[in-house]
């Protein structure tokens, strides 16, 4: 199965996941009279739609280089990640509104709704479903170097953490009785504010990508030794790194003893290139410039 068929599999099953829940927390929701699985319920909406936006990007971003875009397509996978990430964030904000208007209906005096079982019961539900999804989602991104599939299996898992949340506060709401009702939306404040960490860290790799952040230095660091590790070849320098997606572009110059022949200097440029491939993938960018030592 090709990386693309693999990604478009996971994502699917993932999906079809968030679809049932998303009906499901909503009925829970309204008839358990209880905002934290309602602002759940939405949650999880925004995690289908980033599955779709996944779907989209990824048959972009497999596509192999042509005359508009000489180092491939790779960047839309990241621009796919950081639309997930904005929408995590959305969903955080909806969250949190609507659990301080709550919040400020309680502290003027209204009286909230006790929640019922049947959104504790939802809430439970969530957890295990979105847990073996994350899990699921990030071992495959993990082995097929996807970021777009890591941030989609962090949306999975921030939908765990809302449900244990919702968990949380529509549990004491039932267990401690009617005063205790305002803990339901204290809950879905709580766990907006978590989504909205969850969502910058997302934001962060993706604007770092779209930037053309270098890579890490520990990254670059054994690109350097892979090089050194030629004999005749010494002193890389102007070592330039970025990702394009889930691959990699290095330019760097070496020195090499200026009295060798081309043909010398070419194929060991050559062999440098394979190593670097070998380690980085055999989709990594690398351009290797020789010069003579001084």
């Amino acid at each position: 199965m090709t990386r693309e068929k693999e990604i478009y599999k996971v994502t699917l099953w993932g999906s079809a996941g968030n679809l049932a829940l998303v009906a499901f927390k909503a009925v829970a929701g309204l008839l358990g009279h209880s905002p934290a699985m309602v602002a759940d319920a939405v949650h999880s909406l925004s995690d289908f739609v980033t599955d779709v936006v996944v779907l989209v990007f990824v048959g972009i971003s497999a596509k192999p280089q042509d005359e508009s875009h000489d180092y491939g397509h790779g960047k839309f996978e990241t621009l796919a990640s950081f639309f997930i990430g904005l929408a995590l964030l959305a969903a955080a904000a909806g969250i949190i509104v609507s659990g301080s208007m709550k919040l400020a209906d309680w502290w003027g005096g209204a009286e909230l709704e006790a929640p019922g079982a049947i959104a504790l019961w939802a809430a439970l539900l969530s957890i295990a479903v979105k847990e073996v999804l994350y899990q699921y989602t990030a071992r495959k991104g993990r082995r097929l170097g996807s970021q777009v599939m890591i941030a989609n299996a962090w949306h999975h898992r921030s939908d765990a953490l809302s449900s244990i949340g919702a968990a949380i506060g529509i549990g004491g709401a039932i267990c401690l009785g009617h005063r205790w009702t305002v803990l339901d939306p204290l809950a879905s404040i709580v766990v907006g504010l978590m989504l909205v960490g969850v969502a910058w860290q997302l934001l962060k790799v993706s604007m770092g990508e779209l930037t053309e952040c270098s890579l890490p230095a520990e990254t670059e660091k054994e690109i350097e030794d892979i090089i050194c590790s030629f004999p005749d070849v010494s002193e890389p320098h102007n070592l330039r790194t970025r990702s394009i997606g889930s691959r990699m572009a290095i330019e760097a110059h070496v020195r090499m003893d200026g009295s060798l022949p081309l043909q010398v200097v070419h194929e060991r440029a050559t062999a440098i290139e394979h190593k670097l491939k070998e380690r980085f993938g055999p989709k990594t960018h690398v351009t290797i410039h020789m010069e003579p030592m001084k």
